[in-house]
């Protein structure tokens, strides 16, 4: 069994799906290590979290989500007891979490310095990004897997196409073009996302321009701008390609654990003497 960092590493470079399995809470007369982890994939199995019956239904569990094509973490509490082949009672919590099938569509919008640092940082993530320019001679030759290269003239068109969800990054060369792409993006509404490249100057001008062409204040106050965590400093492309990637995962990850298949809220799952603690992290 291949340790499961380097087995969702492998399964990466490949392209192929998989659940990582993780023990959160174990109470019983001979518990398990919390924290302990495994890899699932269609076809094989990747370090353990202690063996026995419970590993056996969490790797039929994990299937199950990897043939439903499942997106969203999946928290399963376990008895300790005749279900799992024990005499003695207790709990277990385990959550299961999809990897390799994409968590966000991104469009981003400019091929420019930051661009260019930033695209190879959200195609290392589990996401899918269309590439947008009007430019085709600042693309560089070589694009990462996953990433689409769009060359139009008209970048605007591209937004008006992106499908529901997306997440939209605008960075482009031009701050009227930056304009009419934010116009463009907030008129639909539907996108999980929003960041736009500037400081707080630029979003000032930005939402008196968008305010003067009708636009709601509450629809104008999703867009992020200046967008990035603002933990992650630094003023060098990479730097700020940083900031923006964590932004989107920590977006796309904003309602991690929340639902389970049962739709139970995490403290009910836990054993009834930890409830209202703290997760571990």
């Amino acid at each position: 069994m291949a340790n499961w960092i380097d087995a969702l590493a492998e399964l990466q470079a490949q392209g192929e799906a998989g659940v990582l399995v993780t023990i959160l809470e174990e109470h019983g007369s001979t518990p398990r290590n919390a924290g302990s982890k495994m890899v699932v994939s269609a076809t094989a199995l990747y370090d353990t979290i202690g063996g026995g019956h419970l590993e056996y239904k969490a790797l039929a569990i994990a299937r199950r989500l990897l043939a439903a094509g499942t997106q969203q973490p999946h928290l399963e509490r376990f008895s300790l007891g005749a279900s799992l082949g024990q005499c003695c009672g207790g709990a277990t919590v385990l959550l299961f979490e999809p990897l390799g099938q994409p968590r966000a569509h991104i469009a981003v919008f400019g091929a420019g310095h930051v661009g260019r640092a930033l695209v190879p940082l959200l195609a290392s993530l589990p996401c899918r990004v269309r590439w947008v320019d009007a430019r085709e001679q600042e693309f560089p030759d070589a694009l990462p897997a996953g990433v689409s290269r769009v060359v139009n003239d008209d970048p605007v068109e591209e937004a008006e196409r992106l499908p529901p969800g997306s997440y939209c990054i605008v960075m482009t060369h031009n701050h009227a073009l930056d304009l009419e792409l934010a116009a463009a993006i907030l008129a639909r509404n539907d996108f999980a996302y929003f960041g736009l490249i500037g400081s707080k100057t630029k979003r000032t001008r930005f939402e008196h321009r968008l305010r003067e062409r009708g636009f709601d204040p509450a629809v104008v106050q999703r867009m992020r701008c200046p967008m990035g965590l603002a933990a992650v400093k630094g003023k060098l492309p990479v730097e700020i390609a940083v900031s923006i990637a964590a932004e989107v995962i920590a977006t796309y990850n904003a309602d991690f654990g929340q639902h389970s298949a049962s739709h139970e809220p995490i403290a009910r799952l836990l054993p009834r003497s930890r409830r209202g603690q703290a997760l571990p992290g």
